[in-house]
């Protein structure tokens, strides 16, 4: 899979596994990987369970690593529960739910912010709904309080308003997905898979947006008191609880709620198709895409695993077949993948090829049908069975840190247990994972992809006019590889007694964070580590980091930087791309090189007993890479076609324009976020040029050592030592990074980017801040977190939730280690784009004038930031992005331990002065990309300097990604 290409990769249930102790190779050259057997048959998330009279199944998992309680409750109701006519209300209630309930009015956000929830939000599928926040311990009744109350409280609080706003907000959902490139793609999946539209996977999980606008209160009323009873939810608990504290909790606040109506089973046949159905799209993309889909059986058919090997094995390894064939060997494909995502009554298999610029499509589409019949027919190796094993469980012990989220212990309990009626279903999985051989695997592909298959293709070419929603019209809209996120009657009663709803629970003391200690070392040669101890997991991450980045392109050759390090990956003086991509699977490992602005960053992730192996290929990685003409050649034709993906990506061509305008096209800031270079930077780039930069930048004198993992400070130091302490580089150091560069005076304007027939319009807006990274930021971030910053801000809930103009807004400090620029972002519907240009100025005019922050804004930002802080490190890699920003930004070890009383201590008028001595309102950049023609008129009527641009970024730096040193994590 190129790793210029952004390609859907299926999270896997994280699970917990223990070893007694980690052991180690004396020599390390003689470690051999640990067996698949040593990994999975450890593998263990205790729970107990107990059962509601009214039926809420609860499920409580203990984990005492830190103060906190992972809240997650799944209602068995999805997409696939909606009769025809009633598409999308599954969704639009995950929503609604969000909206405040009879005793806590408002947004659910509000009350979760103040008691410092993380991880938090809510989703909705086609086989289920959730909703999910991990909390400080104290603060859990009022997390109990509000998920009981909009289960069994809700329908008071539903209004037609309500209804209306959110049925907007989905809309402008929809209107962001559909404005990607590919972004239509999944409708047409679903109506080709399900031609039987009676079949509940026939829809997708936006559902009809025509559905929704016809709809009555009554009707949403209905749908609720049918579907979210307690009797149709799985509460599970995990963190620091157990069943006999939980339990008196859970009767308090959910006993009294009445049992709901039971939930009809669904049943349904899996589709096959009569014959196989091929179909053309064009769309506003860089290359050809080639699409090869089936649906297959459901996660509970004993075929499913090794269907899921099968598929991982051909297109979803880094040495899978398509990878090795199609893009390394053949060269006719810039990327590949293969992949199956499970549900309930029948998974989706999809097999994908983008086209390599310039060969002829049809010949490509042959080609992978060639490959894939083949490989049907013939079947993986027992290696490649053993790697995607030992791959798998390595994940799944790296996801098991943590409680909560998205991939959590708790969503592991509560998925077996809704979709399997077993909360320990992932030992099955697992089970039948390390007992898959070739021959079951070729099996199951034969039985189940020998069927007529759905072959899709997009092509470059103008979309369609879009389709607004219109009374009566269009189609079901929604996705299908991808589930949709937020950003009761009956006739049994509870005996219990009603609870007092008057108020939320008081939160109790919440503990300030304990940061493990930060130790130091100096390596031989000078090079400095630093090292905590985390002892959750029988694992170790390190990150080898050099003072570099994209900014270290010299300008006539902006894409070095990522060039070099995506060459680094591509093969060593003893290592070919497929014998590094075999090893770190064979060893359940990690290694990947890339960077931000500022650093450039080898990572490695490895479980302890592989680690002296990990270690060694890390080391030949980052020593001895080939730099060999013929890879080269091939990640040229990659990077190449990321800058021409960009350019159809309306996000990253705005992302791409504002920096040169806000910095100027001088400073190293002045460039695109991705580093990706421009088309004629990267064509010229030679083999000396690569060379180069890897020997002057990426040497021992440049370089920092961070650790996270469960092992010893000392035995980790001399293995570090084995690999790096005589390490020492080759030719002439390269010349400090000269940030000098005079910044443009900032002026008012807008450019605009044209791009026809776009959905919505996509707005940016930045200036450069008079701060520096290594200032300290902290009360000017808690001031943009009211203006702009989260959920909550003024802006989001303005264009959101009472507007209902965007899906969500988010203004940014940009922090890097140098000058920071203030970027404000709003996707909004297309006639709305002058409109909510105005809103934005307004709300930043009105914070900055006579309407500061409210006593009611200063407690829920210094409530949230200081009771988040004890979950934000639950993670090591959380620990570790600390670790390398508190070097960064020249800030103590202990930084994240002195956060709390600082925002304690902090007043309004604090947070005013900041933003206040920050940004001028009328000194934004404006950068709009959209349909000129439609929001032309809008624009104009601000009265504003205004510059329309035809859409042609060919020869423009670019931009998609920004470092994990320049996000908000860990920064204050």
């Amino acid at each position: 899979m190129s790793r210029f290409t952004r390609t859907i990769a299926i999270a896997l249930t994280s699970t917990a596994l223990s070893f007694a102790a980690p052991v180690y190779a004396d020599d390390h050259k003689s470690a051999k990987p640990a067996p698949v057997s040593a990994l999975v048959d450890a593998v263990d998330i205790p729970y107990e369970r107990f059962t509601l009279d009214n039926g809420l199944k609860v499920l409580v998992h203990t984990d005492r690593k830190a103060p906190i309680v992972a809240v997650s409750i799944w209602y068995g109701v999805g997409s696939a529960h909606e009769p025809k006519g009633k598409t999308g209300y599954a969704h639009l209630f995950e929503h609604i739910m969000f909206n405040g309930s009879e005793n806590a009015p408002g947004d659910y956000f509000e009350p979760l912010r103040q008691i410092g929830a993380t991880d938090l939000n809510g989703t909705t599928w086609l086989d289920r709904t959730n909703y999910f926040q991990t909390v400080p311990k104290s603060a859990l009744e009022v997390a109990l309080f509000l998920e009981s109350d909009r289960m069994g409280h809700l329908l008071g609080a539903v209004t037609q308003e309500k209804l209306d706003n959110q049925i907007g907000v989905v809309s402008n959902e929809k209107r962001q997905g559909d404005n990607r490139p590919y972004g239509l793609v999944s409708y047409r999946q679903t109506e080709l898979l399900f031609p039987d539209d009676s079949h509940p996977y026939g829809h997708s999980t936006i559902g009809s947006l025509e559905d929704l606008e016809a709809a009555s209160l009554d009707d949403m009323k209905q749908w609720f008191t049918d579907h979210y009873g307690p009797n149709n939810a799985i509460l599970v608990l995990a963190g620091d609880i157990d069943a006999a504290s939980a339990k008196p909790l859970v009767e308090k606040w959910f006993g009294a709620i009445a049992k709901g109506k039971p939930i009809p089973q669904l049943n349904p046949a899996l589709p096959t198709l009569d014959k196989p159905v091929y179909d053309v799209m064009q769309d506003k993309v860089a290359t050809t895409r080639i699409y090869r889909n089936w649906v297959v059986p459901g996660l509970n058919d004993p075929d499913y695993t090794p269907l899921d090997v099968g598929l991982t094995v051909l297109g979803g390894l880094a040495s899978s077949r398509l990878d090795n064939i199609m893009v390394r060997e053949e060269k006719n494909a810039v990327a590949v993948s293969a992949f199956i995502i499970p549900f309930v009554h029948g998974s989706l298999v999809n097999i994908q090829a983008d086209v390599k610029p310039g060969e002829d499509a049809d010949v490509v589409a042959k080609r992978l049908d060639e490959i894939v019949a083949d490989f049907i027919e013939n079947g993986p190796t027992e290696d490649e069975v053993q790697r995607v094993a030992t791959r798998d469980a390595a994940a799944r012990i790296s996801g098991l840190e943590q409680v909560g989220g998205f991939n959590g212990k708790a969503t592991a309990l509560a998925q077996g247990e809704l979709y399997s009626n077993d909360p320990e279903y992932y030992k099955k999985e697992l089970v039948r994972l390390a007992s898959a051989t070739p021959a079951s695997v070729t099996a199951a592909m034969k039985k189940w992809l020998t069927r007529p298959v759905v072959g899709l293709r997009v092509v470059p070419g103008e979309r369609e006019a879009y389709q607004e929603v219109q009374s009566g019209q269009g189609s079901r809209t929604g996705v299908l590889t991808a589930p949709a996120f937020y950003t009761q009657d009956g006739n049994a009663q509870s005996s219990n007694v009603v609870v007092d709803r008057s108020s939320l629970p008081p939160v109790g003391e919440v503990p300030n964070v304990d940061f493990p200690d930060v130790e130091t070392a100096t390596l031989s040669n000078g090079i400095k580590v630093y090292f905590a101890a985390r002892d959750a997991v029988p694992m170790t991450r390190i990150s080898l980091s050099f003072n570099a980045g994209a900014t270290a392109d010299p300008a006539h050759k902006i894409g070095l930087h990522n060039f070099t390090t995506a060459m680094m990956e591509e093969g060593t003086t003893s290592l070919t791309s497929v014998a590094i991509a075999e090893e770190q699977e064979r060893l359940g490992a990690n290694v990947s090189v890339g960077g931000g602005r500022d650093r450039t960053s080898v990572n490695l992730s490895a479980v302890n007993p592989n680690l002296d192996a990990a270690l060694d290929l890390m080391a030949d990685i980052v020593k001895n890479p080939a730099f060999n003409a013929e890879d080269i050649e091939r990640i040229r034709v990659q990077q190449l076609t990321a800058i021409d993906r960009e350019e159809s990506n309306p996000r990253s061509v705005a992302t791409n324009a504002l920096p040169p305008l806000i910095f100027g096209t001088a400073h190293p800031y002045g460039r695109g976020l991705s580093g990706n270079g421009t088309k004629t930077s990267v064509s010229a780039l030679t083999r000396d040029d690569l060379v180069t930069f890897h020997q002057s930048w990426m040497r021992p004198e440049n370089a920092t050592i961070f650790a996270v993992g469960k092992i010893d400070r000392q035995a980790l130091i001399e293995k570090l030592e084995m690999r790096f302490g005589q390490w020492s580089g080759t030719g002439p150091m390269a010349p400090a990074k000269n940030f000098d560069a005079a910044i443009p005076e900032a002026e008012g304007k807008i450019v605009v980017i044209h791009r026809a027939n776009s959905p919505q319009s996509l707005i940016l807006a930045g200036q450069v801040l008079p701060v520096k990274g290594t200032d300290d930021l902290l009360t000017l971030n808690a001031a943009n977190e009211i203006l702009g910053g989260n959920f909550l801000s003024r802006i989001n809930m303005d264009l959101r939730e009472t507007k209902g103009w965007s899906y969500g807004t988010r203004n940014s400090i940009l922090r890097g280690e140098h000058d920071v620029p203030y970027i404000m972002r709003a996707p909004v519907q297309t006639n709305q784009t002058g409109p909510a240009v105005a809103a934005i100025m307004s709300q930043v005019k009105d914070f900055l004038g006579d309407n500061g922050v409210t006593q009611a804004e200063l407690e829920r930002t210094v409530n949230g930031n200081v009771r988040q802080l004890p979950g934000q490190f639950e993670q090591s890699r959380r620990v570790l992005g600390q670790m390398q920003g508190d070097v960064m930004f020249k800030r103590p070890s202990n930084y994240a331990e002195t956060v709390a009383d600082r925002y304690k201590k902090l007043t309004a008028d604090d947070l005013n002065t900041a933003m206040a001595g920050a940004i001028d309102p009328d000194k934004f950049t404006w950068v709009i990309v959209g349909d000129a023609d439609k929001i032309k008129s809008q624009l104009e009527a601000l009265n504003m300097p205004i510059e329309y641009r035809g859409y042609e970024a060919g020869d423009t730096d670019v931009s998609k990604a920004t470092s994990a040193n320049d996000s908000a994590v860990g920064q204050d």
